[in-house]
Formats: structure tokens, sequence, C-alpha cells
């Protein structure tokens, strides 16, 4: 290249699975008929309101223009409620939530209004791979902490405890946990929060899985103190099956709001007017949908569990989410080469562990989002290389 790139771009890779992808596709076009086990991509449309509601509205002469930066108040009001019915948690939609283009979109955002070059922060090992990306990207120094099967895929807080914690300015957590199935708990947001409060950290709960395989919904400001020192991220991607609509917000108290509006005006110029209305009409869908929407799930993870029994991996039946967490044996040699293999010798992928961190090494990650009919023939694959 003549212009070189920002040196940012050296701190960071090209995400796993957009690379993974080109591989699959081009298996594909090999004339391969590959199944993927590894996004968590719904493949379940939404709630049929929503549609409905963005057909109706499309179809109206003066929407299609700029929109707010901080959304149309039917959404956050629509937000604001699903806080208040299924997390018990009250905001004021005026000022405590703000509307994204996708949750990913708010780890950007979030970072770049608290973090400064050479500011420390806490990433979960395993943990999703932006939270470590961004932070580079804004300057920020990554400390990684750990999550073992050993804590129960929790923080080790008196680990943290006994480092120096000066630098530290955000900590990110996701509950329930990705890429572990771990369900959060009170008592795990409320020592969050204090331990937040004590160091004068931002805590941050990535919390798009708490419908998932659940009801037992629980969001860290519902901890008391919690809006001194910690935000939420949500999203409808998992929850509504609405992942290609791009609906997310942050929740939190007004002043850390305002911060990150000033990053986001700066970014982005709201999103489509019936988008933003669909999506209020899918908040408001009953229990009954979520019900549903698990009863298939379940089925699906049924046939998931029996996958990684073939393969002799260590699962915990307790998992919620989109996916299915599974040690591998020992002698697979590890995640990697177990999926490596299974996608080679069985034309099915499963995302190996490793992308996730250090204490991935051993683990694979079977999606749910897939019909049992694919899950049930990627495991008769996977029953014809192992026997």
């Amino acid at each position: 290249m003549k212009v070189k790139p920002a040196d940012r771009t050296k701190t960071v890779q090209e995400y796993y699975f957009s690379a993974k992808l080109r591989q699959i596709a081009a298996m594909r076009q090999s004339g391969i008929d590959v199944i993927n086990l590894g996004i968590g991509s719904p493949d379940l449309p939404p709630p049929p309101s929503a549609i409905e509601k963005l057909r109706e509205e499309s179809l109206k002469p003066g929407v299609h223009g700029y929109q707010s930066y901080n959304g149309v108040p039917a959404l956050r009001k629509a937000m604001a409620e699903w806080y208040q019915k299924y997390f018990g948690v009250g905001l004021n939609p005026e000022n405590e939530i703000l509307p994204l283009i996708g949750s990913k979109e708010g780890i950007m955002h979030i970072t770049m209004a608290f973090v400064n070059p050479g500011d420390e922060v806490l990433v979960p090992d395993p943990g999703y791979p932006s939270y470590s990306s961004v932070t580079r990207l804004a300057g920020g120094i990554v400390r990684t902490y750990d999550l073992t099967a050993k804590n129960s895929w929790m923080p080790d807080f008196c680990r943290l405890e006994d480092t120096d914690l000066e630098m530290v300015k955000m900590m990110w957590v996701n509950y329930p946990n990705m890429p572990t199935g771990q369900r959060g708990s009170m008592i795990l947001f409320e020592r969050l929060v204090k331990f937040a409060s004590k160091h004068n950290i931002l805590v941050i709960n990535d919390n798009p899985y708490s419908f998932i395989l659940s009801r037992d919904y629980k969001s860290i400001l519902y901890a008391d103190g919690a809006k001194n020192v910690a935000l939420e991220l949500n999203s409808l991607s998992k929850s509504h099956n609405m992942a290609g609509w791009r609906i997310g917000l942050v929740a939190g108290h007004s002043d850390y709001i305002t911060e990150i509006l000033k990053v986001k005006s700066n970014m982005d110029s709201g999103m489509f007017l019936p988008v933003q209305l669909a999506a209020a009409e899918a908040l408001m869908a009953g229990r009954e949908w979520y019900d549903e929407l698990n009863s298939i799930y379940r089925r699906r993870r049924e046939i998931a569990e029996e996958i990684m029994s073939l393969l002799g991996c260590r699962f915990d039946k307790r998992q919620s989410g989109l996916f299915l967490w599974g040690e591998v044996p020992e002698s697979s040699g590890g995640g990697e080469e177990l999926a490596e293999k299974i996608l080679e010798e069985a034309h099915v992928f499963v995302t190996p562990g490793f992308i996730f961190g250090n204490n991935g090494k051993r683990y694979i990650r079977i999606s749910l989002c897939a019909s049992e009919e694919l899950l049930a023939n990627a495991k008769e694959r996977i029953k014809n290389i192992i026997s």
C-alpha cells in the first residue's frame, strides 16, 4: 500500500468468523455441503406483529428521512416497559435508555466514551472477542481475568483484589454468559457493584441472552447502587430473532448515557423509523412468545447434547443461551483440533473455544441456530467419522 494504515489496525486482526465463513463459502462452492453450527444467528422469524408493523409503517410517505440520534420516544418507552416487566428495573425513557444499531455498536461507543489511551479494561477469558479488540482500538490496555469451570465461570474477586487496580477504568461482564452458558445471579451482580464502587470502575453487563432457555430474567441494574457504577447492554437480536434488524440498547444513569450519546451522534444518524416502531411492537410480545421459542430451542438442545456426548465432551446441563459449551476429551488434542477434524471429515462447523481466550482452548461450542433436521444430520455425519 502506498498509504500506510493507522497503527491501531496492528492491534487487531480480522474477526475469526469473518475468515471462517469465507472458508465455508469456498467449500460450498466446490460442492461440499457444510452444516454450520458455529454462528449464533437466529434462524427463526421475529414476532409476526413486528413484521406487520414494519410493513405498515414503511408504506407511509413521511418515514424515510433521518431520525433522532437517541431513538424515537415510542421505542425508548417500549424498552423501559420491557425492563420494568421482565427485570423489575425502572428506567426513565427520556434519559436512561439509548437505542443502538445493535449492542455490538454499543461496545465501541461505551469504550470511546470512557477509555483513554493507557486506561486498563478488565476483560473475561473466555469472553466475547470484541471486548478486547475495541479496547485496543481505543488505545486502552486489555487485562484479562480468568473464568473457569472450577469457579463456575464467575470472576474470582479475591484474586482480582490481590492485584493493582489503580489503572482499571472499566470491566466487561456477560451474564447469562457467552460462550459458557453460565447463568447470572443477583448475588453476583451485587458483588460486582460493590467491587466497582470500591475501585471506581465502570462495569458493563452485556445481556442479550436472558430470554433464551430461561425464565429467570436478571439485570445488573436491579442491584442496589448499580446505576452509579454500571451500564447494561441488551439486544433484540437473540430474544426476538431480529439479529439482522440491528436493534440494541444501553441502559444506565443519565450522565453515562449523555456521554455515550456524544460519541454515537458523531458516528450514525439513527435507525430507520419503521424499524424502530417495529422493534417497539416486538417488545410487547407476551411471555407465550418466549415460551414457544424456548420449546423449539429445548428440542434442539437435546440433539446438541447428543452430539457432545458422541464426541466425548463434558458439559453442564444447566447452561442457558443460544449455545452448548463442552469440554473436549484429552484424546482429542484440543478444541481447535477437534473442530477442524469435524469440519474436514464430517463437513460440520462447530466453534473452537480458543477464539474466546486461553481458558477456552479445551472447549467447543455448538450453536442452536439450526433446525432439528440439520442438527440430526450433523449428528449422523459425526457418528460416521468416529465409529
